[in-house]
């Protein structure tokens, strides 16, 4: 696909259905937040040991972030929209698993493929928008996905709560399976008719083999998993669930009822001539897409992930098990270095991203998330810690006003780039936020009572926004149209690791500073505002930080239209 001047309605239409997913997607991350002593509670874990729970947080992260740079290559070889359609019924099939969930290993499968869908979903829209959008008229449409990426964190908590209101968590993941299809079918139906079927399928009935054992499966995966009371209790269909040997659910005869159909769908996909899915095209990009290189790095992502993820971010810097995540992390990090100079078709080609612009806006980015995960994090501590000690959802809902502020400098962001330099606006952006976090560390135990407090959060919420869509623009105007999917995966993934090494940073500041005060006699209360502070400004340095290498990084990054001077003599 070329970048031309215009987009007509279809095309339109098509970016904004994926923008939608977008959100939605980025919801999900937020959505277990109010939901998690449920989601634990259903699968026999107690409130009181919520470090038993970070699975069901760090799988969807680790789907997230360790599979982007795959999914972003794939969209490079396959196409946008296949990917787009492939990862909607991905984060369907996840929801449906969720949704069934009956202990901690099910339930982490299905937010892992979850997150892998969500995640998929970011770096293929980014690219659309450069496939349909020539360079100088990207910054807009790039600000719109960057604004409802964000507005994701807002909707989260507030979706989750609303349900929770009426139906208990699992109708979340209902939603989510529900509108997961809805916009794959969506999307799938707007996306330009190919010339040709896709290798190794041609035009033909359907395959009604297929399609029977993808009901087969449908049926009785899901009897497995739910195993209703009044079927267990019959004297004929309860022989269903009786296991073979053991006491597990899938040795029993629904359950490998489930397995050999699935087996079915997996042969037919793989070596029918016209399967129901087709794995063929999708194995041969794989091995395209550099498969090798791409578990490597997923290894090398995965160990920093549950290094930090699984860790108390108010009590611990790593989880007990941190430094051992790291370890193997360095190691595969170093097989992907190795694998990337001799692979003839590495998962990143070599010079993609050697543009200074464009591996500038991996480091901005990673800065960018550093700053902003203090944002998400601690904002909502300092209100619990002191204006709403007893009300975790009024503490969360101050977070709103900075988030609500952020989609807007977004989409400023978007349209300031087609006459500002990218580096300007990122600069600007951050300085902005920079200051916001220097007045946050002022704040004193009533700060929040006072409406002056929306200055700072709705300051540094905008400088956020305004900064996002000026990297992603200038990543994509300094890198060929064929790698636009990994760049793009790359650049999120930067930001991703950033607020996790972010968080572990700045909690680590905080925590000496809070000893500190503590060994100063200064009572409990005083002593975790003054933790915040030092993280507030902590965030502080981050963002200036990203603000400095923005001007210098992206001096030579072309993302802006003529000027007014410019388009006039090439009208004369």
């Amino acid at each position: 696909m070329t970048s031309t001047p215009g987009v007509r309605g279809a095309t339109r239409a098509l970016l904004t259905l994926a923008a939608v997913a977008v959100a939605f997607a980025a919801a999900d991350t937020y959505v277990v937040v109010l939901a998690l002593p449920e989601l634990m509670g259903s699968v026999g874990i107690p409130v009181t040991e919520l470090q038993r729970a970070a699975p069901i947080v760090s799988g969807f992260l680790l789907g997230y972030v360790a599979m982007l740079p795959l999914i972003g290559r794939i969209a490079d070889l396959r196409g946008r929209v296949p990917v787009l359609v492939a990862s909607l019924l991905v984060f369907a099939i996840g929801s449906l698993i969720t949704a069934l969930a009956y202990d901690l290993p099910s339930m982490v499968t299905g937010r892992f493929l979850q997150g892998v869908g969500g995640g998929g979903l970011v770096p293929a829209t980014l690219a659309l928008v450069a496939d349909l959008y020539p360079v100088e008229r990207r910054g807009v449409p790039l600000g719109i996905v960057s604004a409802v990426q964000e507005l994701g964190s807002v909707i989260g908590p507030l979706f989750g709560a609303a349900v929770l209101a009426l139906a208990d968590w699992r109708a979340i993941f209902a939603i989510n399976l529900a509108v997961g299809l809805v916009l794959a079918a969506a999307i799938h139906q707007l996306a330009p008719a190919p010339d040709e079927p896709p290798p190794g399928r041609s035009r033909g009935r359907p395959d009604w083999l297929g399609l029977a054992a993808a009901l087969v499966l449908l049926v009785a995966a899901t009897t497995t998993m739910v195993r209703p009371g009044v079927l267990q209790r019959d004297l004929t269909w309860g022989q269903l669930f009786v296991p073979y040997v053991g006491d597990g659910r899938w040795l029993t005869p629904i359950g490998v009822t489930a397995i050999g159909a699935g087996l079915v769908l997996l042969l037919r996909s793989l070596f029918a001539r016209r399967p129901l899915v087709d794995l063929r095209s999708w194995l041969a990009h794989l091995r395209e897409a550099d498969l090798v290189g791409a578990l490597l790095l997923a290894a090398a992502l995965g160990g920093i992930i549950l290094a930090f993820a699984t860790a108390d971010a108010e009590v611990q810097v790593f989880s007990p098990q941190g430094p051992w995540y790291l370890l193997g992390s360095a190691i595969a990090a170093a097989g992907f270095a190795w694998h990337l100079r001799h692979s003839p078709a590495p998962l990143v080609p070599r010079g993609s991203v050697s543009a200074v612009p464009a591996w500038g806006s991996l480091v901005v980015s990673f800065f960018v998330g550093s700053a902003l995960i203090a944002a998400l994090i601690d904002i909502p501590i300092y209100a619990r810690t002191t204006t709403y000690r007893e009300s975790q959802l009024l503490a969360a809902l101050v977070l709103v006003r900075f988030l609500v502020a952020l989609p807007v400098g977004a989409v400023v962001g978007g349209y300031l780039t087609r006459t500002v330099p990218a580096g300007v606006i990122t600069a600007a952006g951050m300085l902005g936020s920079a200051v916001g976090f220097t007045f946050m560390a002022q704040w004193d135990a009533t700060a929040l009572e006072s409406w002056t407090a929306n200055g700072p959060l709705l300051l540094c919420g905008f400088g956020f926004g305004l900064a996002l869509a000026p990297v992603n623009a200038a990543l994509l105007a300094s890198t060929a149209d064929a790698v636009h999917g990994v760049a793009a995966a790359l650049v999120v993934v930067a930001r991703m690791i950033g607020m996790l090494v972010g968080i572990s940073a700045l909690t680590t500041i905080g925590l000496r500073r809070f000893y500190a005060a503590q060994a100063e006699g200064l009572t409990g209360t005083e002593a975790a505002i003054v933790q915040e502070h030092a993280v507030f400004l902590g965030a502080a340095v981050c963002a200036v930080i990203a603000a400095v290498l923005a001007l210098v990084l992206f001096r030579t990054a072309h993302t802006r239209g003529l000027a007014p001077a410019d388009l006039l003599r090439a009208a004369g």
